[in-house]
This record gives C-alpha cells, structure tokens and sequence, in this order.
C-alpha cells in the first residue's frame, strides 16, 4: 500500500480532526512470551502508520504518539490498569497488537467524560493492506449495515457443515452489532480490518433464565487442528463435551474445565469484506463472505458472559470447513437463507434497503 493508499484509508475510516490527540499502541514480548517474525513485522507495520500520520497531522493539526505495552498472552485478556489510564489520554487509539485488547478498549468509549474511539487490530499483518484494507469501506458499511436489517428481527439460525455436522443457534433477546468501518465518532469502536456483524446467541444468564427458560442452542460445531477434525457437542449454549481421541483434545478438554465460561457459544458473525482473504489469521478470516462462530467472552459484544478469553472459528468458502448454509428465523416464521452453497447471498444483502 502506498503511502497515499494508506491516507486515503485514514481519511476514511478514522477522519481525524485539528485538536485530536491520536495513539498507535503496541503490545511487546516478554518473559515467556516470546517475539516472532509476524509481530516484529507488525511493529514495523505501526511506525509506518505512525510516520504516515505524522506526516498527515502537520496539515490537519491533530497530534500523534505511540505507546507499547507488557503482552497479555492472551487474546481479550484484559490489559493494566496502568495502560488503560494512558489510553483515556487519547481521542482515537489504533491498536496494532499480537493479542486482542477489543475487551479492554471496547468499554472505554461508553465512560463518562471521554471523547475516545478506538479501532482493534490485533495480528494484524502488512500484506492485508493489499487485501481487506484496500477495500471500498463505504461498501463494506453498506453490506454489515444490511447484515444488521437483516438479523435485528430473527430468533434463531440453523447452520450446515461441510463434514455434515449441524448447529442449531438461539437467537432470542440479542441485538446485532455492525463492524462497518467505520471509527470516525466517539464511541465508535472497530476491528480493522473491518466487514462483519455478529449477534451473541441466547446464553440463558442467571438474570434472565427465569424468564426465558433453558438456551435451545444445541448441535455440533466441527473444529479442525492441523490433521484433527474435533467436534464439540453443544447443549444450552455450552460445550459439554469434546469428541476426539487425539492429544490436542485433551489439551482443549484441559482448556475447558479450567474455567467453564470457556464453553459459552459467545457469537454468531458473518464477514462481508469482498476483498479479504484466508489464510487462518482470525483477523481477516472472519471478514471473508461467510460464517464464523466464537466462544468464550460476549460481554464485550452485547452478551452476558465475562471471561478471559473469546475465540473465533471461521468457516467461509475457503476454510478447512465450510458453512454450507445458513438460515435465519424471524420472529415471524420467515426464513431467510443468507449462505447457500458456502458462499454469501450478497444478492440479498444488495436487495436489503437501508435506511
């Protein structure tokens, strides 16, 4: 991407103004965290992005600083207290990090007394400025924002794979969130790459289980390792239990007994960047046209579970499994079929009028 590519990207997505303080934030390797090759290049990535708004601001007249940080080691694991504190400072945070930090940033734009906005890049890598970040992000507003429509009014999903499993997702008393973009007001808060909109399943909390009853999401979610296919069984919108004899189950079945908020199905998404790609860095797999699937954390997305982790699976047309269909259900009866034969009905999403 050149450097006038990445100003009109800027121009675009975040459209800083005179007056703002912005900062790039890194994470750094430590102790047995160790570097490597993808995350000294994304460092690398960020002062480019920093020189590029430094040169920007000189006309614009906004500041721009940059700040690093001890790597959690996990994704969404929260960051110190000591980095939030310095984060409040800025009116936009670009967050170029190994780890996600979507869990801690997300909620400070919502405090009081703060004119902060922040987009959420973790793993993020220089070849994805010639794919998903060279897209028409006004486009891609226009396709997550359809997506919204579309899914503000269903109750339940019904999911198809490619190794023959099927997954029955409860939808009830959940609103969608659009990732469209588009990080230019206060309270905005993006993944960037961006192109998606997700809706946290019916989780049956303890504040609303009395009410609403049991969660009806039930299925099997198929999950591939390097050469495992492992198949986690799904009731009540947890796993229950990890079908596979091979060592890396036993490692998740170690993962999931530590603390059982691992198992809540947290998110339903569907990318809808035409210009992203897979190549299994979650970031941009989950953008492509097509399915993915979290669990852990929801909170952060507008659902009910706190946990230290959440973690995507993507299964779009180029995946080692696919979303061969996807059927939405309306609170109506109506159905509507946003995947059909792994690939996304963006003849649906054109015909969706958004107002």
């Amino acid at each position: 991407m050149s450097k006038q590519d990445r100003i009109r990207l800027f121009e675009q997505v975040f459209s800083p103004i005179k007056g703002e303080r912005i900062l790039i934030l890194t994470d750094m390797p430590h102790d047995d965290i160790s570097d490597n090759a993808s995350w000294i290049e994304r460092r690398e990535m960020a002062n480019d992005w920093f020189q590029t708004l430094k040169e920007m601001s000189k006309d614009t007249g906004f500041s721009v600083e940059t700040y690093s940080f001890p790597a959690t080691g996990t994704n969404n694991k929260q960051i110190s207290d000591e980095t939030k504190n310095i984060v409040r400072k800025y009116n936009l945070v670009i967050a170029m990090t190994e780890y996600s930090a979507t869990s801690s940033l997300a909620p400070i734009r919502l405090e009081k007394n703060l004119s902060f906005r922040c987009a959420s890049m973790p793993g993020v890598e220089r070849r994805m400025e010639d794919t998903s970040l060279r897209s028409d992000y006004s486009l891609v507003k226009k396709y997550s924002l359809a997506l919204k429509k579309i899914l503000d009014t269903v109750v339940a999903a019904e999911i198809d794979f490619s190794n023959g499993d099927h997954l029955f997702l409860d939808l009830r008393n959940r609103k969608p969130l659009a990732d469209l973009g588009d990080c230019t007001k206060p309270g905005h808060t993006i993944n960037l790459p961006s192109g998606e909109t997700c809706i946290v399943p019916y989780e049956a909390a303890e504040d609303e289980k009395k009410r609403y009853g049991k969660s009806k999401t039930k299925g099997i979610l198929p999950v591939r390792y390097a050469d495992d296919l492992i198949r986690y069984h799904i009731e009540d919108n947890k796993i229950v239990t990890v079908e596979s004899n091979s060592n890396t189950a036993q490692d998740i079945k170690k993962f999931f007994q530590e603390r059982k908020c691992r198992r809540n199905i947290a998110e339903l998404g569907i990318g809808c960047n035409p210009n992203a790609v897979v190549t299994g860095n979650v970031l941009e797999d989950e953008k492509v046209p097509g399915l993915h699937i979290a669990y852990g954390m929801s909170s952060h997305i507008g659902g009910k579970i706190d946990c230290d982790m959440h973690q995507d699976i993507c299964y779009p047309k180029e995946a080692p499994i696919q979303a061969i269909s996807l059927i939405v259900i309306h609170k109506n009866g109506e159905r509507t079929e946003l995947i059909n034969k792994k690939g996304l009905r963006f003849d649906i999403l054109r015909k969706t009028q958004i107002r």
